[in-house]
């Protein structure tokens, strides 16, 4: 029987408890020993989860971020972060592992005596990830963490930083301590970190130097922590070096080759694990590193499985991802024994099974969904139901697929049941894409044209202000909307209760000389969620929660069928708010790519074809808010850059079909109606053309957190449009100051010409408090004044 392992689960709880547990003790509303008492219960709990596997992940789980936790346990935190009024704080000076966590409860917080955390610990970290530590003043806010995203997936990590200068040291006790956890709870401990070649490539030299020659002082720093970890007692340990899927010069290269075999002098065993992609030109380099087994993708890689049973020495393991660590569909389990059969046959006891990667970006489990449509529900698999997939699939292998022949049918009977069913296919919208032709994705006038025809008539200042477009969620909205679906709350009361919400954030602006408006977005949950409940093809979860970054979940929809849109979505309420206000009031939409990249896909579609369906519903949108009246219109887009392929070889047919969606949602109206898009938290600088040829007319940017570099690509390429370049990190509690705001435009000033440039925050308020928004827009608002003095006064002196 193959070996089974998880190479990671989710972290944030099935119910989010992680979640609140850290923004309680965010807020001060409850300290240390509670945060962790919270996370011992849920490492017990989902360890507990993944009994069935043979060899279960320690060191996945994560207070914010496993990358950086990586940087804690290699001595690599900003110095920022750990010297605070001249005290110097380390993290992993903690004594001693955490107690064990009794049976857990209902309450994860109950029946656990973890030992008391280093205080001192939790706030480093959580100044490095979020600019600011519970126990710090206001006055002492620092610049967080980069914030981008992990590969293709639209979870964020926290950038390691790097200078020429930067020294390692191992900080491994809170690793270590997960590891005693999981041993004294009865489970065989596969320790997990990320690898020595992916977290150099992940990090940023600030200074320009190249990380890559950080090497042979990092190396060494490794090799301690293989040694303790053996000295913990587990036999194997997963090291991702998911780099190996994308094309590595040849430096990279050599650097694999040097780094493991220096790494090779542990007794450990190394399973080398990679995934999001094929290997490629790296899989000969993969199969002579000297490690003890490889973890591959065999969905994205299946292509590659038989050279790697030939290839492959036959002294190591090979793991193949079998199931789809990164969608929610039932797998063909009679489909892959088809394939697996022969391959279990030639490898024997070198055969390992596992998902394709860590299941951080899947919901935790289907149970807990009990208002699912039920016949979606049955082509689905969350986590839990992976793992028991990968069970029933080495049980086959094992015993032969007779001794399994009930689960296994219906496996077969919910695949084939998903295959023939009617609701996944509408000729209306087939017949709807195929007439799409490239006109329909075209402006008539080019942007400077446009430009002089948009300001006649919205006649806005220099350096205009705006918001990305939502405003906080507060607690009373949330009740309202749990009030309305629990038949509390009538619908006409909860219409009142909106247009109140409304009226309150439009006041707010109006106070503050905001330019251009947005109305809050208090009727909506999530900005792709909430266009998948008005969008047939799509059906929604009640805790289909997956990790996007420390505290934030998001709950993807899942695109089922073929997408079309019975009845406007959001011109109700973008008429509404244009009334209270003469000033221009944006209409809100998210966009075909990011309601693609944001929810759990159908695999029986080419993505193309199901973006065209998402373009063509969202492009009868925004044509009806424009004959609705409203002249800017934002289609927001944060997604176009994750889903791009991990190798640039293959970049240009995914953006081809991604600005083609754009363009065919947005470019259908007239010449005076401005577009606006938004794009968050990743780099751009590589596919500049392609934001160009998407011909919005003013796109929104992060660049706040990365103090202004992303316009770095701005250098090489003349951008033709309007930009603006955040200013506001609105995933901190920090408060920017207006010298800092004046200071980051001067900064984009230099990269782009002044007139085209807006001042606005990084993304929407949605997540940040009255209290918090209220004053930094304040700023940003008397930092456009002061720019536009600054150019008065200009103008004034050349005459």
């Amino acid at each position: 029987m193959p070996l089974i392992h998880s190479l990671g689960f989710p972290r944030i709880g099935a119910q989010r408890e992680l979640k609140f547990a850290l923004e309680a003790y965010w807020r001060g509303q409850s300290d240390a020993r509670t945060l962790e008492y919270c996370a011992a219960g849920l490492r017990q709990r989902h360890w507990l989860l993944q009994a069935g596997m043979d060899l279960v992940p320690v060191g996945d789980f994560s207070l914010y971020d496993q990358v950086l936790d990586m940087s804690v346990t290699l001595g690599n935190l900003p110095r920022r972060a750990r010297e605070v009024q001249g005290s110097r704080e380390v993290i992993g000076s903690r004594a001693g592992p955490a107690p064990t966590p009794a049976a857990p409860t209902e309450d994860a917080s109950t029946g656990v005596d973890p030992a008391e955390s280093d205080l001192r610990d939790l706030q480093s970290y959580f100044r490095a990830a979020r600019g600011r530590a519970p126990q710090d003043p206001p006055d002492q806010a620092l610049a967080a963490g980069e914030l981008t995203k992990w590969f293709d997936t639209n979870y964020h990590y926290i950038v390691p930083e790097f200078t020429a200068d930067t020294t390692f040291s191992l900080h491994a006790s809170r690793l270590l301590s997960h590891v005693v956890e999981a041993r004294t709870q009865g489970h065989n401990a596969k320790p997990v970190i990320l690898g020595p070649l992916s977290y150099l490539w992940l990090g940023k030299a600030r200074d320009g130097s190249d990380p890559l020659a950080l090497l042979p002082r990092l190396l060494p720093v490794y090799k301690q922590l293989l040694e303790a970890l053996q000295a913990s007692g587990v036999e194997w340990v997963q090291i991702d070096e998911p780099i190996l899927c994308t094309e590595l010069g040849a430096p990279w290269q050599r650097a694999f080759s040097q780094a493991y075999h220096e790494l090779r002098s542990t007794r450990l065993k190394l399973l080398l694990a990679c995934y999001f992609g094929e290997l490629q030109e790296n899989l000969p380099l993969a199969c002579e590193l000297p490690v003890d087994g490889l973890h591959v993708d065999a969905i994205n890689g299946r292509a590659e499985v038989d050279k790697l049973v030939d290839w492959l020495p036959v002294f190591k393991v090979l793991s193949l991802g079998v199931i789809n660590g990164r969608n929610i569909w039932k797998a063909d389990l009679h489909g892959l024994l088809d394939w697996l059969e022969p391959v279990q046959r030639r490898l024997k006891e070198r055969l390992w099974l596992a998902p394709t990667c860590s299941l951080l970006h899947t919901p935790v489990d289907l149970r807990h969904e009990n208002a699912l449509d039920p016949q979606v529900k049955s082509w689905l698999a969350f986590s839990v139901q992976k793992l028991e997939e990968l069970q029933l699939l080495a049980a086959a292998l094992r015993d032969g697929r007779a001794a399994h022949a009930e689960a296994l049918a219906r496996n077969q009977e919910a695949v084939l049941s998903r295959r023939s069913s009617s609701r996944t296919h509408n000729p209306a919208v087939r017949a709807a894409v195929a007439a799409v032709v490239p006109a329909m994705g075209t402006r008539k006038e080019q942007f400077t044209t446009r430009a002089a025809l948009q300001q006649a008539s919205l006649n806005l200042p220099r350096y205009p202000t705006t918001t990305i477009g939502s405003f906080p969620q507060t607690a009373a909205i949330r009740q309202a909307r749990r009030q309305l679906r629990e038949g509390e709350l009538a619908p006409q009361d909860y219409e009142r209760f909106l247009q109140d919400e409304i009226r309150h954030c439009l006041q707010q602006q109006e106070a503050l000389g905001l330019d251009v408006l947005v109305h809050g977005e208090a009727e909506r949950n999530d900005m792709v969620e909430y266009f998948s409940e008005h969008l047939e093809g799509y059906a929604r979860s009640q805790n289909g929660w997956v990790q996007s970054y420390g505290s934030r979940c998001v709950k993807p929809p899942i695109l089922f069928g073929d997408v079309s849109r019975p009845a406007p979505i959001t011109v109700h309420w973008a008429v509404y708010a244009q009334s209270l206000s003469q000033r221009p009031v944006k209409g809100m939409l998210t966009g075909p790519i990011t309601l693609l990249n944001w929810s759990f896909v159908r695999d029986d579609l080419p993505r193309a074809d199901a973006c065209l369906q998402l373009a063509l519903a969202m492009r009868e949108e925004t044509l009806d808010l424009e004959r609705a009246g409203i002249r800017i219109i934002q289609i927001d887009e944060a997604a176009l850059r994750e889903g791009l392929p991990l190798r640039s070889s293959q970049w240009q047919a995914y953006l081809d079909w991604t600005v083609a969606s754009f363009r065919l949602c947005a470019n259908g109206v007239a010449d005076t109606t401005q577009i606006h898009t938004h794009m968050c938290y990743s780099q751009f600088n590589d596919i500049m053309p392609a934001i160009a040829a998407m011909d919005a007319d003013v796109i929104t940017i992060e660049t706040s957190r990365s103090d202004m570099t992303l316009l770095d690509a701005f250098d090489d390429f003349a951008y033709p449009n309007s930009l603006g370049p955040g200013v506001y990190d609105i995933h901190s509690p920090n408060i920017p100051g207006v010298a800092q705001i004046v200071g980051l435009m001067e900064k984009a000033a230099l990269r782009l010409d002044p007139a085209r440039l807006w001042i606005n925050p990084d993304c929407g308020l949605k997540t940040r408090q009255w209290d918090e928004v209220l004053p930094a827009l304040q700023n940003m608002v008397a930092a456009a004044r002061q720019l536009r003095g600054q150019y008065k006064s200009l103008l004034h002196t050349e005459q």
